[in-house]
């Protein structure tokens, strides 16, 4: 039996969600990605989960200026370095910091670390979804070039679909969606794996 959900997103402009290529401070553009995963993230639940606090800018109007001053606020948390943000840990301790450091520290963070099974990341994606509320995922390597795009990367999912063939996730980044298997992605043929963080009590 074949299940979509998709969660309400947000627009910037034409944009699908931020765009880390709207970043003009070099690391950002390059490897901003945890910090603007955080920002989209907490952008969501201010919209959407009846948050408002969670975002210091006009949430009426959203707009790329107020974006990449809140990008460049949160590389403050999570600062943009060579070989990235490639543990859940350090990425789960900048954006504690940063909740505690607003006032927002009800917000708690849970990890799934790459290793655990495709069964396990399937499930609790799911409930996630239909919880309502995004998750941050984490790629490094991967041996399936077609992956390549998401390598080393932070990025949202925000949806997901069961089909005859396998189970989809939708995911945004890049200020695109895009719909990724997820026990392709999930094997990524390598030891040094990423993995999951999930948002609760929002």
């Amino acid at each position: 039996m074949e299940k979509k959900r998709e969660l309400e997103y947000f627009n910037i402009d034409k944009s699908y969600g931020g765009n880390q290529r709207w970043m003009r401070d070099w690391w950002m553009h390059i490897g901003g990605c945890a910090a603007l995963t955080t920002c989209d993230m907490l952008i969501y639940c201010a919209l959407h989960r009846g948050r408002p606090e969670l975002y210091p800018y006009d949430l009426k109007n959203l707009n790329r200026k107020d974006y990449k001053k809140f990008g460049m606020y949160m590389k403050l948390y999570l600062q943009p370095r060579k070989g990235g943000i490639k543990e859940l840990s350090t990425f789960m301790d900048g954006v504690s910091l940063y909740l505690d450091d607003e006032n927002a520290g009800y917000i708690k963070l849970r990890a799934l670390d790459g290793h655990e099974s495709f069964d396990t990341a399937k499930r609790a994606l799911k409930e996630q979804i239909d919880e309502g509320l995004p998750a941050a995922y984490l790629m490094l390597k991967h041996q399936d070039k077609k992956f390549d795009f998401f390598e080393w990367h932070w990025f949202v999912v925000n949806g997901y679909e069961e089909k005859e063939d396998g189970f989809y996730i939708k995911v945004a980044t890049y200020g695109a969606a895009h719909w990724l298997k997820l026990d392709e992605l999930w094997d990524t043929g390598f030891d040094e794996r990423g993995g999951i963080v999930f948002f609760e009590n929002v």
